[in-house]
């Protein structure tokens, strides 16, 4: 990819998918506003993402190696070593030099994805070089895993300060201030424009007994922590009032085929194991029930659909972020909690049985603000807009 645009969006996403469907979204919309963007994506394909009409550029692949992120590996499964981060970073700078953007948009960096930082601290140091200088602005979710290393949170502002122009936060701040898992987050605060939640839109119109009407809807995210959850969800159907019930569970493309097919063969009548499906968004609609892990992008669509869930925070290694999310939302009766280090049949079914108490009850007003893909396009055309003037 050798045209220009007027944005490069770097993404990289090392365990689940949500960080490049958060990105997906706004690339979109961004598109839509008539701003041209090259879509840059560092992490292991993933098939049917939707970016509109933006410019999608493959680097060489990376993940984690474990959900502890204990090491980078490429595609393979081998660690990558010096040469393989010299030649992506090489990659990336030829990238900046093809595309000559007026912005450049880096996901999560320097909020999350430090590791990263060999080929993306070049990238901005060769950003700042450039004349005209393109904008520079990090693209963060609501909440941020909080910095364990002693001088990280303190590198995080530094960064942010030397090479960003600005900072988008995609939460609402009436709910949840990035504050609250940062809270260096108040040395920044010049540079923070809060967002709203970007949220993938639900259909206008779902027929209700079409397919998935009433059935208990299991999703897995990415899938390539699932396993867990698809235990213990087969384990609590039949201790369930809803045992009767169809239950669907989708799996993500990073669950292993294997895996996936000896849970086909463990599931039993009345339970459908597919894979992800394009039409998440209406099966969601039509359920009596969700099941989830508590990642960004799905609790904000259970949110906006309206349907009873029960969430288990993925808590792998040091990961905080869903938890506090989460907590917070059940504090406000909008869902019902099963901690992941408790999680197993028993549990679960608890879980589902308060969930479907507190479905019989009034639901408490939601009133977060979930235009976010809309109104990230308009902030980022509004600043190209004021440069080029």
């Amino acid at each position: 990819m050798t045209e220009s645009a007027d944005i490069l969006f770097y993404v990289q996403h090392l365990l689940g998918i949500g960080h490049l469907r958060r990105a997906a979204l706004i690339a979109k919309a961004v598109d839509r506003a008539g701003v041209s963007v090259a879509f840059v994506s560092g992490g292991m394909p993933v098939p049917g993402l939707d970016i509109g009409g933006a410019a999608f550029v493959q680097l060489p692949p990376l993940r984690t190696a474990d959900q502890y992120f204990s090491a980078l590996v490429d595609a393979t499964g081998r660690p990558i070593d010096d040469a393989w981060r010299g030649a992506r970073r090489d990659r990336l700078l030829a990238l900046l030099e093809a595309v000559r953007p007026r912005m450049l948009l880096t996901e999560m960096f320097p909020f999350g994805r430090r590791q990263l930082r060999f080929e993306l601290i070049p990238l901005l140091e060769a950003a700042g070089t450039r004349r005209p200088r393109p904008l520079v602005v990090s693209s963060v979710r609501d909440v941020i895993n909080r910095p364990g290393k002693p001088g990280k949170a303190d590198w995080i502002v530094e960064t942010l300060r030397r090479h960003f122009d600005r900072a988008l936060v995609h939460g609402d701040p009436s709910f949840l201030t990035l504050e609250a898992s940062f809270p260096e987050a108040a040395q920044i605060a010049d540079m923070l424009d809060y967002t709203g939640y970007v949220v993938n839109s639900l259909p206008e119109s779902t027929d209700a007994t079409g397919e998935g009407a009433g059935e208990v809807l299991v999703s897995t995210g990415g899938g390539a922590v699932a396993e867990p959850l698809i235990d213990a969800v087969l384990a609590a159907r039949p201790l369930t009032p809803l045992k009767t019930r169809t239950w669907r569970i989708l799996a993500g493309h990073n669950l292993p085929e294997a895996t996936f097919g000896a849970y086909r063969k463990r599931a039993g009548d009345g339970v459908i194991l597919e894979r992800a499906r394009p039409d998440f968004l209406d099966l969601l609609a039509r359920a009596e029930l969700s099941i989830s892990q508590a990642g960004y992008n799905t609790v904000m669509e259970v949110l906006a659909a309206g349907t009873p869930a029960v969430v288990v925070p993925f808590a792998g290694g040091a990961e905080t972020e869903q938890s506090l999310r989460a907590g917070l939302l059940a504090e406000r009766g909008l869902l019902t909690v099963v901690e992941e280090a408790e999680l197993d049949g028993p549990t679960l079914a608890a879980g589902i049985d308060r969930a479907l108490a507190r479905s019989g009850a009034t639901r408490p007003s939601v009133a977060l603000a979930t235009d976010g893909a809309a109104r990230t396009a308009d902030m980022l055309a509004r600043m190209l807009a004021i440069v080029a003037a």
